[in-house]
């Protein structure tokens, strides 16, 4: 009975996935999702934005230095949430409703788990922690004070990257984008407080970011009991069988991997960047938060259609699915060629909202146009990881996710440090980007190709 009101439930939401139309599939998935991500640049933007007006370049730098371990913390909720969403899609596509309460009681208790076992390890561990990180002498007491918050909440936080990656699953992509919305609000209205009126600083700025954490999590878990029937977090439903486990754990790597890597490469790039001195990363930080916008919102555009691919991957398909790929890759190149215009444009107004230090905005100003400028090219290779790991295809989708935040970029970034040194290091990410979209093309328009061939058993 369960599973067939399960079933009943999630009808409307299958047929718009099936054959619903695609602008109306866009405005419902990828609007959401493109939300939702610029509600997380805005975390970020928010604490970097305000412990920027205390005119502490030391402060920034030291939010910024910290940002790795806290990207790793998402890159793991990442490994449940997305791998955890994949999964229920692909299930959705085969009518597999029991199987998909076993896949979210999985990724929910394995969040809580993961939350703890960081919190349990970083507490100790700071000060080897932070000196891994880059930080120095002026910046260590600042890193480790906001680290220190965020490995307290950490399960909380892992749990707010998990769940509204699962219900995004079957369409609900909304009640997702409202759960990060509400969290954004309070966490932009907290930052002033407690960073600027009751003096605290870069802890303020993680106790904000943990607090909207929080209330995120209890409009997650008002959704789950009220809306979400296909869903269960109940320990009796959690299932440690390898074709839970396996298939979650699979189809999360990709983006998680990149994820991690992502945050290895950003420690590498801080420690070579801290030679020439706090300014510089304060400046490249302000530039790479305003450059996120242009990533984030072509992953989300990527990210809302990636139910609609594994389920018409999963169903078979063929017809839809090369339209829904066709159509997304052109919305994701167009909205990252628009992006970048605009912020070429208002550079200026955008960096002089965040400092107004003449030093920190003349380093800031070349480290935007570097991370503007590839705003074309994002959407050639987000669209091909997603579409890699939306069919499932894990092995292939982690290739592709590791060649922009790794494999390429950490021998280009000594690369071009030893020729051009700062600015070397600024640019190394523009470069790697163009190199990455252009090998995952390839290598996807060979899969793909492969997949038509095979296509007459579809």
């Amino acid at each position: 009975m369960r599973q067939k009101q399960a079933s009943s439930g999630a009808t409307a939401n299958e047929e718009m996935l099936r054959s619903g139309d695609f602008w109306t599939l866009a405005r419902r998935l990828c609007v959401p999702a493109i939300l939702i991500m610029l509600v997380m640049v805005l975390y970020h933007m928010a604490d970097v934005f305000f412990i920027g007006q205390t005119g502490d370049a030391n402060k920034v730098a030291a939010v910024t230095l910290a940002s790795p371990l806290f990207s790793i913390l998402s890159g793991l909720g990442v490994l449940l949430g997305n791998g955890g969403c994949t999964a229920i899609s692909l299930a959705l596509g085969k009518g597999e409703y029991g199987r998909i309460k076993n896949i979210s009681a999985f990724a929910v208790w394995g969040a809580i788990a993961i939350g703890v076992v960081f919190a349990v390890i970083v507490l100790p561990l700071m000060g080897p922690i932070c000196k891994l990180l880059g930080a120095n002498a002026e910046t260590r007491a600042f890193t480790a004070e906001y680290l220190r918050v965020i490995a307290i909440g950490a399960p909380v936080i892992m749990l707010t990257n998990v769940v509204p990656a699962l219900i995004r699953a079957d369409g609900s992509t909304t009640d997702s984008m409202i759960g990060n919305m509400l969290g954004t609000v309070l966490n932009i209205a907290l930052d002033p407080l407690l960073i600027s009126v009751f003096g605290m600083g870069v802890s303020g700025a993680a106790i904000a970011t943990v607090a909207a954490n929080v209330v995120s999590l209890c409009y997650y878990a008002w959704f789950l009991h009220a809306k979400g029937k296909i869903y269960s977090i109940s320990p009796r439903d959690l299932s440690m069988r390898k074709d839970v486990v396996w298939t979650v754990l699979s189809l999360g790597l990709p983006m998680s991997c990149a994820t991690v890597l992502g945050s290895v490469s950003s420690t590498v790039v801080n420690n070579l960047m801290m030679q020439y001195g706090s300014v510089a990363v304060a400046g490249q930080s302000v530039a790479g938060r305003i450059g996120q916008m242009i990533s984030m919102t072509v992953m989300g555009v990527c990210m809302g259609m990636q139910p609609a691919i594994s389920y018409n991957y999963s169903a078979r398909n063929h017809r839809r699915l090369t339209e829904i790929l066709m159509k997304t890759t052109g919305l994701a190149v167009v909205a990252g060629t628009v992006l970048f215009a605009l912020c070429l444009i208002f550079r200026d107004q955008l960096l002089n909202a965040f400092l107004d230090d003449p030093n920190v905005l003349g380093i800031g100003r070349v480290c935007l146009l570097a991370s503007i400028v590839i705003g074309p090219f994002f959407g050639f290779y987000q669209i091909c990881t997603t579409y890699l790991q939306a069919s499932g295809k894990s092995t292939q989708a982690i290739i592709v996710s590791l060649l922009e935040k790794g494999i390429v970029y950490i021998p280009m970034v000594f690369l071009m440090n030893a020729l051009f040194r700062m600015y070397g290091i600024i640019f190394a990410a523009t470069v790697t980007t163009v190199l990455s979209a252009v090998a995952a093309l390839v290598f996807c328009y060979k899969d793909y190709r492969k997949e038509l061939r095979n296509a007459s058993h579809w």
